[in-house]
């Protein structure tokens, strides 16, 4: 998803996703595992040393609330490079019909989206894939927000991976070339497009959970490679830059 926010999540020792109580243990195996992984995780090692899984959803429309699933595409980044030997895209049935302004968008239509297995399925599957991965995401906020709200409601917990924003790297990779040129600030656009025209990245079809999944894992490699020039960069750094300053290490 591709709309303007700064908002994503890490997870610090003591620290529990939105969604969860503090203190409580997520009723889903996996959940349990991943929730005691991230809070002894260590942050302090180079970025190369961790795994990523880039993910994005197209939903039946925006609102985080109401709004369901209907695809999720993902794919791994592994010592900093894309690995597509194991890619992941799912598409999930809706419990009320797609609405015809986001087929316009997405291009999945209702009979497409009947056919498809419960969203239940796609996201035991999403666990499996995630793992132990840091997740990116560009807007993560919206699509973690509403795959977290789905995991509540069928398997007792939420993921405690942490998130790291691609949009919010682009801010803080460009507001550090503009030092000084605030006027520029509220012109400029962080459209996931935008960014990877910019930079001269591949571009790849809109508006597919896994094609900009990929654009998404495109941009944050070359966000990573191109703010570790300044600075030693660890996990740490990472989430520091990517996630709101409430969740600040």
């Amino acid at each position: 998803m591709t709309t303007l926010s700064v908002l994503a999540y890490n997870i610090l020792p003591g620290m529990t996703w939105p969604f969860t109580k503090s203190g409580s243990t997520p009723d889903h195996p996996l959940l349990a595992q991943s929730k005691d992984y991230f809070e002894t995780l260590d942050q302090s090692r180079p970025l190369n040393e961790y795994g990523f899984v880039v993910l994005d959803t197209e939903l039946t429309g925006l609102n985080v609330k109401k709004d369901e699933i209907v695809s999720i595409g993902a794919l791994r980044i592994n010592e900093l490079r894309i690995d597509m030997e194991e890619s992941f895209y799912y598409c999930a049935c809706p419990t009320r019909d797609v609405p015809k302004q986001s087929v316009v968008i997405h291009g999945i239509t209702p009979s497409e989206a009947q056919k498809a297995p419960p969203l239940k399925e796609a996201l035991q599957k999403l666990l499996d894939y995630c793992g132990n991965a840091i997740i990116v995401g560009h807007n993560i906020n919206l699509d973690i927000s509403v795959i977290n709200r789905e995991l509540k409601k069928h398997f007792g917990g939420a993921l405690y991976n942490p998130c790291i924003d691609t949009m919010r790297l682009a801010r803080v990779y460009k507001e550090g070339q503009w030092t000084g040129a605030y006027e520029f600030y509220e012109e400029y656009s962080y459209n996931l497009r935008n960014l990877s025209r910019e930079f001269g990245l591949p571009l790849f079809a809109e508006h597919n959970a896994f094609t900009d999944a990929l654009q998404t894992a495109y941009l944050f490699i070359y966000l990573a490679h191109k703010i570790q020039d300044r600075t030693a960069w660890t996990l740490k750094d990472l989430c520091k830059a990517g996630c709101l300053k409430r969740w600040g290490l």
